[in-house]
């Protein structure tokens, strides 16, 4: 059977650093996939090959079956893979609301001279764009937030916004960088429950992520990556009981 997402042998060096050393694994329909491992381990380099803002030295990316290898992060949405990244990127000025009408793109085909043209067309796809991001926000459990500007919003909230904003694309595909990070146990357990629950809708997740309850909670399988090396795959229990494992990634103690 093949693999919903292949990664296939990426190499990735920046000057004398080696972040991606012949990385290989592949992601299965959905589920739920963790990429663990201590820092510098190649995991956000992985993460920028798959979505086009980074190209390997060699190695392929394969995603239901397509190449997208040269494709440009646009392309790459349009395929049905989004992202999130760590360092959140939400326009902090702008309202809650329009920042998910930024995921929502030109996904409706409009041309700039059909507001002049078609201007009662334009007003009614305008209208659905913003109906469609306020169902996203409820989604994600901020309903009451859309006109929040974003700098006024709590930093769990930021975080359901950038979830928000990545199923405004349509992606099937999400890839989530650290979700959870930072995170107050309420906001934590919201994010989790968030993330189950879109398994469950049918997106499949491949998820960054540091905090082992989470890991334990939320992974189906997990992928711990070394200095560029995939050096384990499994159930989460198993590969976070592995002595040799800890002490790469904790110093010894869990």
């Amino acid at each position: 059977m093949t693999a919903y997402l292949a990664v296939a042998g990426l190499m990735k060096r920046f000057g004398g650093l080696q972040a991606l050393d012949g990385t290989t694994f592949a992601v299965e329909q959905g589920r739920i996939t963790c990429l663990v491992g201590p820092n510098g381990a190649g995991k956000t380099t992985i993460f920028n090959i798959i979505t086009g803002f980074l190209r390997p030295e060699s190695g392929s990316v394969t995603f239901n079956d397509r190449s997208l290898d040269g494709e440009r992060p646009q392309a790459i949405v349009r395929a049905g893979i989004a992202r999130t990244f760590q360092h959140l990127r939400l326009f902090s000025d702008l309202t809650a609301l329009d920042n998910v009408l930024v995921g929502l793109g030109g996904q409706f085909g409009e041309e700039p001279l059909g507001a002049i043209f078609r201007p009662v067309h334009a007003a009614r796809v305008q209208r659905q764009r913003r109906d469609d991001a306020r169902e996203w926000l409820a989604h994600v459990g901020l309903a009451d937030r859309g006109n929040e500007r974003v700098r006024n919003l709590s930093y769990g909230e930021q975080k359901l916004l950038t979830v928000a904003r990545v199923l405004a694309t349509g992606a099937e595909l999400l890839l989530l960088d650290e979700p959870a990070s930072g995170l107050a146990a309420g906001a934590l357990d919201q994010v989790m429950t968030l993330l189950r629950r879109l398994q469950a809708e049918g997106k499949t997740l491949l998820v960054v992520e540091h905090n082992t309850r989470v890991v334990q909670q939320i992974a189906d399988e997990v992928l711990f990556l070394h200095q560029g090396q995939l050096l384990a795959q499994g159930e989460p229990a198993r590969i976070i009981a592995d002595p040799a494992l800890a002490e790469i990634y904790f110093g010894g103690a869990l």
